[in-house]
């Protein structure tokens, strides 16, 4: 199989799972616990039904919307996921080239990869920075300046990993940063010798945002105690609001799936949220966010910019978002797997085939803006 071969999310999910080794595939496939949540991410898009309105003249189709006083050329963006050089050596530098070319916005997280101001320097396009909380205040305030200084302007934390999900599969494997495999997990490695050839051959990996302010070197801090001992279990509304007013600026909580939480961000004065279980892998049995997103936009859409991520495999589910009052809906996995599958080159071919799906979709459903979609373009069933 190669890269002219993928048609659609699928396709670039089994490229990537041909390329990576069995622990790193895992990594981005897998959720937690028995992954019920992981699988409802995707499947409550098919509870609800697109109503196509015919012969409206639609000829030229606007995707572009606003978001976090941000212009995009599409309605989705590219949400900011952790340790992206181990699934391709371009790493965050392929999705923010490709962000780029389609004119939309990417994030960069606290664990990636290529520092946020190599990439704020290079493009053009929107940078949003995702952030955990640590207990030490004087290190989120020492990340926070150090995304003022790179020119980000969007701050986006994280507020559904206070701690690690029960991830199986990374446990059976022995998934770990820095690696600390089991025989099995080593196993894995070796019968994808050329994911280790280009992993040794390229730039040493490394976490330049925290490399910056933490030791994550040698064993003296693994990814899974970062979660269990630094960041702060015991995060409450009032610390983030002297984060929101150390800000200044575009502020977004990831995470939210509560409509009361939606009305208490807009209280302290974020100005978006992202209704996301953390793609299935923080808490599993919880509700998804596009079965929340009506809820939420109804409670506190008129007060900030709700947005959401979290299985998203097709157009239409897009479409169905925006329809439900989703300024925008954020990739993570969709461009991942492409990301694995051939870097940039990948990154690009999904969000072209992305691109064309919606502006056909647009146009058999009779819109030709997303201004034009609204609730009543839905029917509902269980």
């Amino acid at each position: 199989m190669r890269l002219k071969d993928c048609h659609n999310f699928h396709d670039f999910r089994r490229l990537a799972q041909r390329r990576l080794p069995g622990p790193i595939f895992n990594y981005i496939d897998g959720g937690a616990d028995d992954e019920v949540t992981l699988r409802r991410n995707s499947e409550a898009f098919n509870r609800v039904d697109l109503m196509p309105s015919v012969l409206r003249g639609v000829t030229d189709v606007d995707l572009s919307v606003t978001a976090m006083g941000q212009k995009l050329d599409l309605p989705v963006y590219l949400s900011p996921t952790a340790l992206q050089r181990l699934f391709h050596h371009q790493g965050e530098r392929a999705t923010a080239a490709a962000a780029e070319k389609f004119g939309t916005m990417f994030g960069v997280s606290s664990l990636g990869t290529v520092s946020m101001a190599e990439l704020a320097q290079k493009h053009r396009t929107p940078q949003c920075y995702q952030f955990y909380f640590h207990k030490d205040r004087g290190l989120n305030r020492a990340m926070m300046q150090s995304a003022k200084e790179a020119g980000i302007k969007v701050m986006m934390l994280t507020v559904d990993s206070i701690t690690g999900g029960n991830r199986e599969r990374d446990l059976r494997t022995g998934f770990s940063i820095p690696f600390r495999l089991t025989l099995g997990g080593m196993m894995q490695f070796a019968m994808k010798p050329m994911w280790g050839l280009n992993y040794v051959t390229h730039e040493k990996f490394s976490l330049p945002q925290l490399d910056a302010h933490i030791d994550m070197k040698g064993d003296s801090l693994t990814i899974g105690r970062y979660f269990t001992e630094m960041l702060d279990p015991g995060m409450n509304w009032d610390d983030v609001a002297q984060m929101v007013q150390d800000w200044g600026g575009e502020f977004c909580l990831k995470g939210v799936i509560h409509p009361d939480d939606a009305r208490r961000a807009a209280e302290i004065g974020c100005t978006g949220i992202v209704l996301s279980n953390h793609g299935g892998r923080q808490l599993d049995g919880s509700r998804t966010g596009f079965e929340a997103l009506d809820e939420v936009v109804q409670a506190a859409g008129d007060r900030l910019d709700v947005m959401i991520d979290g299985g998203i495999q097709r157009g239409t589910h897009v479409l169905k978002a925006l329809s439900l009052g989703a300024k925008a809906v954020g990739l993570g996995r969709f461009y991942l797997y492409a990301l694995a599958a051939a870097g940039q080159p990948g990154i690009e071919r999904a969000l072209g085939q992305l691109k064309a799906e919606l502006i056909r979709d647009m146009r058999l459903m009779g819109a030709r803006s997303v201004a034009d979609l609204g609730r009543a373009n839905l029917r509902f069933h269980g």
